[in-house]
This record gives C-alpha cells, sequence and structure tokens, in this order.
C-alpha cells in the first residue's frame, strides 16, 4: 500500500469517527477540495468545515465502500453515501432545507491527490439530483 492509499483510508476512518481532527491531519494546509455541490474549497479548516456540517445535518452518515484503488499519487475510492436527513440543511443560495427525516443511498466517488504524506487535491463526485431526489425535494429520476 502507497501512501495515497494509506491517507484516504485514514481520512475515511476519521469521517467515519467524525473526528475532525484526524481529519485535518490528513489535508496539507493549502488544500483545495472540489464538490459538486460548494464549488472550490480552499483550505484544510473550510474542507473540514464542510465535512463538519455535513455530519451535523445527517449524523449517522456512512460510506459503503466498492472499489478502493491507487495510482502512483492518487488514491481513489468508489462506494455509496449514506445517511438520514435529521437537521436543517443549508444549500449555497443561503436557504435552508427542513429535516425530511428521508435516507440517502447516494453513488460517490472521490480522488485524492497526496505529495508529502497529506491530501492536497480532494475532488468528490455525487448526483446532486440524486442527492435531492431521495430527499423527496425533486421527483426521483427528474433531469432537469
Amino acid at each position: 500500500m502507497g501512501d495515497a492509499r494509506e491517507v484516504m483510508d485514514r481520512l475515511t476512518a476519521a469521517m467515519a469517527g467524525q473526528d475532525f481532527e484526524a481529519m485535518a491531519a490528513c489535508y496539507a494546509e493549502n488544500a483545495v477540495a472540489v464538490t459538486p455541490d460548494q464549488g472550490e474549497i480552499e483550505g484544510r479548516e473550510a474542507i473540514v468545515e464542510y465535512f463538519r456540517q455535513l455530519s451535523m445535518v445527517f449524523p449517522d452518515s456512512g460510506y459503503e465502500s466498492l472499489q478502493k484503488h491507487e495510482s502512483g499519487n492518487v488514491a481513489i475510492d468508489e462506494g455509496y453515501y449514506t445517511a438520514t436527513h435529521t437537521e436543517p440543511l443549508p444549500m449555497p443560495s443561503g436557504e435552508t432545507v427542513p429535516p425530511t427525516g428521508k435516507q440517502l443511498r447516494m453513488r460517490s466517488c472521490d480522488l485524492a491527490t497526496v505529495e508529502g504524506g497529506m491530501i492536497t487535491v480532494h475532488r468528490l463526485y455525487f448526483d446532486q439530483m440524486e442527492f435531492l431526489g431521495q430527499l423527496g425535494l425533486i421527483p426521483e429520476g427528474s433531469s432537469s
């Protein structure tokens, strides 16, 4: 197992345990995360805050791994994000969505570039329409 895989596995464990200090230790200070919902997030503290906010909205969140790969200094994880929407969800517009009580099981893929034992770029991929559909905010399967 290489450095990238080891760091990604530590990050996944920290997320599962909602250990934000351990999460922060996985990221370089000037790391960048690219997300479908918030766009580009710059800096370790802002990235950890993104995950902290998700864990408050979805406190029982989990991850079901399907595939783990490593190529050079990049670790790739494919799986399902699982959670229950129990707290208000802040939207990029500044509005909030009240808790729906709905459960999510959404495919996701993460790519982490690791340099010097720390994540410098973290790309998260998930289908926002699937996310909104499973929460009952749009009809599931809607393409608009």
